[in-house]
């Protein structure tokens, strides 16, 4: 960029909270005030992602051209649309925003963003997969910058051992999106003299990065990569008897299966969804099949205390938990779980015949129920809590015969064998019940509703005339999944009735 500039050089950060935007924005200041420039900054604080990043305004002007001039320049407090020459943002949905705000202009503004997510408080209490697609952000990016950078920024800082400022910091000195060399840009890191080192190879991660884009793309299923005899077994079984369109979807349900429970449990897994086969057809790339792979490896991998305790005592886990508070080596870290099972949960591991009594008696869940009330913390690097864990995990064993799996044996059943009839004559319809038992998932309240939802769901359609009933299973699987108290879904449910009753009433 060209110093002789009659208005200034604006550059807007958009940050959310963590990401250092305040730090990066000293660094541009100091850096500019020490080679020459005037420099001001201001910022108008957001609220993480509820209410947008904070955005910081940055505006400098070369001193030597303001004194030719006779004048010093008037500075904005908030970047303006269409003015903005550098826009610098540390996460990908931010990115969207910035775009959304008319920061970036096609001939004027260099783009610098991190490819990496900061999930929003909607995605995560989305009742079904709320995370959206990065990858039209990014296309609108490429379309809407003169220059578009953009990599996982913050892979590269905590490859570094820095932050993520640092990172981007480095990106702007790559892209060549000031007017400053960079040595400058290292000399202000170190006139900090704070964390110089590690802010530094953070930079040069940056720096490098640059030639190195990698924005979002679409959406694809990552391949499978089994490991050990079994799951060697499995792959060479899926490849032998699956069409090349299912086999990744199935390996990733076998190798979930397997992880779950055991090598027969996988193979149980494959032998329903090579029978779903028989209803399929290839002139749909055998579309049924691969949603029965996908939903049926999530209902038989069902959440329970034994998956639960699993989980908490592998020992990957107390690796990552050390490299996430930065432990170095004998360094204590402690660990503590928060752990409330209700009495539900806790006859689901009972065996089949002793949960189903506790269930059905009202005096026995009143007796028992106090107990369960208050949660309880476990500190699991002690050997009294990881043992209560470990062999909880342990009753893995056992689970064929406790209550909760031989409900959702029965579930899964019933499922499929619903598919199958509707596959026969309404192959949309087949799927959109295939699709339907997303719904059902965790545990307790959210797997009764979700439970109840799908079989009004499934009650409601099959009444319907068959030229409707796809359309409405879809809609009513949307619905159940926009709330959880259920009202959008009670509401389509009641309009589907009433449409169902004034149908047989013109028939008659």
């Amino acid at each position: 960029m060209s110093d002789l500039r009659e208005r200034p050089l604006t550059i807007a950060i958009l940050a959310v909270g963590g990401q250092g935007g305040g730090v990066l924005t000293n660094w541009l200041v100091d850096m500019a005030e020490a080679n020459g420039y005037i420099a001001q900054s201001t910022f108008v604080a957001g609220v993480a992602q509820r209410t947008g990043a904070t955005v910081y305004c940055i505006e400098m002007f070369p001193k030597n051209r303001a004194d030719a001039l006779g004048r010093w320049p008037v500075f904005t407090l908030y970047p303006v649309p269409g003015d903005v020459d550098l826009v610098i943002v540390g996460e990908m949905a931010e990115t969207g925003r910035a775009i959304q705000k008319g920061f970036v202009t096609p001939n004027i503004t260099t783009l610098i963003a991190s490819s990496h997510r900061i999930y929003s408080i909607t995605e995560k209490e989305a009742l079904g997969d709320g995370i959206k697609d990065q990858a039209p952000i990014a296309r609108a990016a490429e379309k809407a910058a003169k220059n578009f950078i953009c990599f996982d920024m913050d892979a590269a800082a905590e490859n570094a051992g820095s932050i993520i400022s640092s990172v981007l910091f480095g990106a702007v000195a790559g892209a060549g999106a000031l007017p400053f060399a960079r040595d400058a840009y290292e000399a202000t890191i170190r006139g900090t003299g704070k964390t110089v080192e590690a802010n530094l190879r953070g930079f040069a991660a940056g720096f490098d990065g640059v030639g190195q884009d990698s924005a979002p793309a679409d959406v694809q299923v990552v391949a499978a990569r089994p490991s050990g005899a079994n799951g060697a077994a499995l792959k060479e079984r899926i490849e032998s008897e699956l069409p090349s369109t299912v086999r990744n979807i199935a390996l990733h349900g076998a190798l979930r299966t397997l992880d779950y429970q055991d090598s027969g449990y996988a193979a149980s897994y494959l032998d329903r969804v090579k029978e779903m086969l028989s209803v399929d057809t290839e002139s749909r790339d055998f579309e049924l099949t691969v949603e029965i792979a996908r939903q049926l490896a999530l209902q038989m991998c069902y959440e329970d205390t034994i998956r639960v305790a699993d989980l908490k005592t592998r020992s990957d886990r107390f690796v990552k938990i050390r490299e996430q508070v930065a432990a170095v080596p004998n360094q204590p870290a402690h660990v503590v779980e928060y752990f409330h099972p209700r009495l539900e949960e806790v006859c689901d591991t009972m065996p089949a015949s002793l949960g189903a009594l506790i269930l059905r008696s009202g005096s026995l869940q009143k007796l028992l129920s106090p107990f369960f009330r208050k949660g309880r913390n476990i500190k699991t690097t002690n050997i009294g809590g990881f043992l209560l864990l470990y062999i909880m995990a342990k009753l893995r064993r056992w689970r064929r015969g406790s209550y909760r799996f031989k409900i959702q044996e029965e579930l899964i059943s019933d499922w499929l064998q619903r598919i199958n009839a509707a596959a026969v004559d309404d192959y949309d319809y087949a799927l959109s019940i295939a699709q339907c038992i997303e719904i059902l998932k965790g545990y307790g309240d959210t797997y009764q509703r979700g439970l109840t939802r799908y079989r009004a769901a499934v009650r409601a359609t099959v009444a319907l005339p068959s030229a409707n009933r796809a359309i409405a299973m879809r809609r009513l699987h949307k619905a159940a999944l926009a709330d959880e108290k259920g009202q959008m879904f009670a509401d389509l449910l009641a309009t589907l009735e009433t449409t169902e009753r004034r149908h047989d009433q013109n028939s008659s």
